[in-house]
């Protein structure tokens, strides 16, 4: 039986926070999960910005989930992600938590919008069903980018999983990157970019950025 793992593509001895990315992957695969997978690779240079915009005040770790897939109620990720907030939450106690995840890594993200271990959540072109309801806590903040041209995941449900959250009192952006598909390729260094700067001002009160237009 495959096992996640949990990586740090980013060590900090005494960090203030901690930045930990979730890779997409299939609605339903019990194939367990390669580091050589498109959904893996995708997320490495979303490691290197969050590092470099948290100015060695940010520690980011990253998941390998156990298998590919989501897998109906198991909800398979979601389990090795409380996992690895225990992990994280052993290694640095009391430390606050960011979440990235893109397309089912967002699935997983907003799944745990509610664990008070997490500050901020960049949801990343996130898988959002009909049947998922939103979640938040006190002091939340959450940014949704999502291509308008994604025809994996959908931006009309991505947009209005914000604005549920955005009701429940959670600090929430959405913005429409123009052009883009699913792949986040045609315009990643934005993407890497501003959800990098978003991390490091919520987790560590660098200046924020306004979102390009």
């Amino acid at each position: 039986m495959p096992a996640p793992r949990l990586l740090w593509p980013a060590e900090v001895e005494h960090p203030r926070a901690v930045a930990l990315i979730l890779h997409g992957g299939k609605a339903r695969s019990r194939r367990p999960v390669r580091p050589w997978q498109g959904a893996v690779l995708r997320m490495a240079p979303f490691a290197k910005a969050i590092a470099d915009a948290g100015d060695g005040q940010i520690a980011v770790a990253s998941i390998r989930y156990a298998v590919r897939g989501w897998n109906g109620a198991e909800q398979s990720p979601v389990a090795d992600t409380l996992l690895a907030l225990e992990q994280i939450e052993a290694k640095y106690p009391g430390v606050p938590v960011g979440l990235l995840g893109h397309s089912m890594g967002g699935r997983v993200a907003l799944r745990l919008a509610d664990d008070e271990r997490v500050r901020a959540i960049v949801a990343l072109a996130p898988w959002v069903e009909s049947g998922d309801r939103p979640r938040s806590h006190d002091g939340l903040h959450v940014l949704f980018m999502h291509g308008n041209l994604d025809r994996m995941t959908s931006p009309r449900a991505s947009r209005s999983m914000a604005t549920a959250m955005a009701g429940l009192g959670a600090d929430v952006s959405y913005e429409s990157v123009t052009g883009e598909s699913h792949a986040m390729l045609r315009q990643a260094s934005r993407w890497h970019r501003e959800s990098a700067a978003f991390l490091a001002c919520h987790l560590v009160d660098q200046p924020c950025r306004t979102p390009a237009s």
